[in-house]
């Protein structure tokens, strides 16, 4: 194992023990490096990792301290990632979309209010009018975010926001406008709304599938379309 990947462990360790909790300060750099038997270097590079994932808040001035380690933060950093996936990696990407958003749906199913519903109502209502691209991509960002939220499970809502490629879907909404795809897009999302309202979860699971599914197939199909849009 490479040095600055065991303090990586080592402080990883420190979190899982319960040693540092969420706003707790790490102890400075070189008390640290001398309990840890690391050196100073891997153990700022080390920080400096943890730091980009969310884990650790580096202040100048102040210290090293653990974040939160709420979900939402922690998955932020997959985010960027997502945004450079392109062509194979894109479609994965969907297989995995397909099996979360149809397990949001189903449990979103069991907990989602009238209010909620109502808003995802709007939503379409809104893209039905929809004059640009990126007023459909802010529609289905907000859609799927919501049933996300609505499941009442904060992992599950913090993936839809990380997994929420605005490039990927923009390339996809632009292509769904020229094939004349959108109306039928919009009718899937006004059936899972339907599922939601009468409660049923196996339905809102499947249909939430199915729909996620037909995009991942319209890119498989296109996708050398989809990369040029």
């Amino acid at each position: 194992m490479a040095v600055t990947d065991e303090a990586i462990t080592q402080i990883k360790a420190m979190i899982i023990s319960g040693e540092l909790g969420p706003g707790d300060r790490l102890p400075p750099e070189k008390e640290l490096s001398e309990r840890l038997g690391l050196s100073r270097n891997s153990m700022r590079e080390a920080i400096k990792a943890l730091e980009v994932i969310r884990v650790l808040d580096v202040r100048q001035g102040d210290g090293t301290y653990v974040t939160s380690l709420e979900p939402r933060l922690l998955v932020e950093a997959i985010t960027f990632v997502v945004d450079l996936h392109t062509d194979s990696s894109v479609i994965e990407l969907f297989e995995v979309r397909r099996i979360w958003e149809g397990a949001a749906a189903g449990m979103a199913a069991n907990r989602i209010t009238p209010a909620q519903i109502q808003a995802l109502r709007d939503h379409v209502a809104l893209a039905d009018t929809a004059n640009s691209v990126e007023e459909l991509v802010e529609h289905d960002l907000e859609f799927h975010a919501q049933i996300a939220a609505a499941s009442g499970n904060t992992y599950l809502s913090a993936l839809a926001q990380s997994l929420s490629s605005n490039t990927v879907r923009a390339r996809i909404w632009r292509g769904l406008t020229q094939s004349d795809a959108v109306e039928q897009t919009l009718a899937e999302h006004r059936a899972i709304i339907e599922s939601l309202e009468i409660g049923d979860s196996r339905l809102a699971e499947a249909l939430a599938m199915a729909h996620v599914a037909g995009v991942e197939r319209w890119l498989r199909d296109n996708i050398d379309i989809a990369r040029l849009l």
